[in-house]
């Protein structure tokens, strides 16, 4: 897949580089703190809910690695119209795992015309959302033409890695009226949202600090192995920037627990890295890596193997930001929340609770924890538990996100993540790029994207079940077997 015309190098390699992101550093990042003022159209998204739709019609764009195991889960709750994939062969696939499920009647569209077909779909007037799981420089153009379009925008991570970009979306969503959304799966994993309601009832109490990321050895298959199409469409993203490439998985959930954007924000990072050397150690080690192999054709790897980054925020909160892509290391996020009165860590399992009592400095583990955390069960999973199983996608989480999105459209209901959650999330990409290039730990000053509105207090992931036709024993059209929970349904 060739890039984008606007990602000529004779334009991007400036900031590829970090040369014009330095000199914003050296200056003290006034600019990066920079807010452009609202033109004339462009009106705050906050509180804006979907307009209500009997039935979503998506259209899929990017049915590779990723997109290919999520099109049978958005084939399960909404109506997938058009699919789109610079491949035929995965058109074709796609359009068939869709109907084999038996839950539409009308074939999808396909569209697989070389790397400016997706302008096709996105043209189309039977589209209400469109999913993007692209390389990550398609994101931003795709993501903008769907919103000219009249489209809604789900955005596999992240939505861009250039300041420039995400700020342009931010602007292109208030200027359209349409959302465009991170779909940040690991917000809806069971406890990442049983640590939300935790915080939310103040078991931590007044929450101080947290860490999140995504430390996860890719290097086989992923980076090297031929995971990706094309194969080094990742991998060289570490030849352009140093940079925390890919944080949102830890960061999100973190994030959302400490209320930000509604009520906290984001103010100054600062970020070190380590040395590169282990993407080249493993391509000239490595014998699966043979003479031939594409990343013989890489330009340098800048991007260190390990980026760790602070993230301090207007109410005086911090969260270490971790990201490692690169190094022989088992599958962490490394989440943690902490607060005056205890604090938790997801990967280790693990808590404690003064809150409850806990004063022996000791870790609540194993059946204590799960029965704890259970307590503070989130209402979606046990309504999705057997869908979330049967749908899969990192233990049902996938599922359950794909669902909530759909839901939050045919409801009429705010999104749980927004277009400023999005790009508070994503700048951290361009930011520690900034930041690494102004040496010395310097911190650089992250922007406002809500524009003053991050002060007012509004609905995420903490609204209580809402009433959903579609999810009664009577009227459900798809995904058999939902069990009622007991209780009475509210309104959100």
């Amino acid at each position: 897949m060739a890039p984008p015309l606007r990602y000529a190098p004779s334009r991007r390699d400036l900031l590829k580089t970090g040369v014009s992101l330095g000199a914003t550093a050296a200056i003290g990042s006034t600019a990066a703190a920079w807010a452009p003022p609202r033109e004339q159209g462009e009106r705050s998204m906050v509180n804006v809910p979907f307009e209500g739709f009997e039935n979503v019609r998506v259209g899929l764009i990017g049915l590779g690695n990723r997109g290919g195991d999520q099109d049978v889960r958005w084939g399960a709750v909404a109506t997938v119209t058009a699919v789109c994939d610079i491949r035929p062969e995965r058109v074709t696939r796609t359009i068939s795992r869709i109907m084999q499920q038996g839950f539409q009647d009308v074939e999808p569209a396909g569209y697989a015309a070389g790397d400016e077909d997706f302008l096709n779909l996105v043209r189309r007037d039977d589209i209400d959302l469109v999913y993007i799981a692209t390389p990550w420089e398609w994101h931003y153009p795709q993501a903008k033409a769907a919103m000219e379009h009249g489209k809604h925008v789900a955005v596999e991570l992240p939505i861009s890695p250039h300041l420039d970009e995400i700020w342009d979306l931010v602007r292109t969503s208030e200027r359209t009226r349409k959302h465009c959304m991170l779909l940040e799966n690991v917000n809806y994993f069971r406890p990442e949202l049983q640590m939300f309601n935790m915080a939310k009832a103040g078991l931590f109490g007044d929450v101080q600090h947290g860490s999140g990321g995504y430390v996860h050895d890719l290097r086989w298959p992923y980076l090297f192995g031929g995971a990706y199409h094309p194969e080094h469409w990742r991998r060289r993203w570490q030849t352009r920037m140093n940079a925390l490439h890919y944080p949102m998985h830890g960061l999100g959930p973190v994030s959302a627990a400490m209320g930000i954007n509604r009520g906290d924000r984001f103010d100054e990072l600062v970020a070190v890295a380590s040395v590169p050397k282990a993407l080249a150690l493993f391509r000239e080690e490595d014998p699966r890596v043979g003479p031939d192999h594409s990343s013989w054709q890489d330009r340098p790897y800048i991007s260190g193997d390990r980026h760790t980054c602070f993230v301090t925020t207007v109410q005086g909160r911090f969260i270490r930001v971790e990201h490692d892509v690169n190094s022989p290391h088992p599958y962490t996020r490394e989440t943690t929340l902490t607060g005056t009165r205890g604090t938790i860590e997801l990967d280790n399992a693990r808590l404690y609770l003064e809150s409850l009592g806990h004063d022996d400095h000791t870790w609540r583990t194993g059946s204590a924890y799960d029965a704890i955390l259970k307590q503070y069960d989130h209402w979606l999973w046990p309504l999705l538990e057997e869908l979330a199983d049967q749908y899969g996608g990192h233990g049902g989480g996938d599922f359950v996100s794909i669902f909530r999105l759909v839901q939050l459209m045919r409801l009429g209901m705010t999104p749980d993540i927004d277009v400023y959650d999005s790009a508070a999330w994503c700048s951290v990409i361009p930011l520690s790029h900034e930041s690494l290039k102004a040496g010395r730990l310097r911190p650089v000053k992250v922007p406002d994207f809500t524009r003053g509105h991050w002060k007012e207090a509004r609905p995420t992931f903490d609204r209580p079940r809402p009433e959903d036709p579609q999810l009664t024993s009577t009227t459900r059209r798809r995904g058999k077997g939902i069990i009622e929970p007991p209780g009475p349904e509210a309104k959100g």
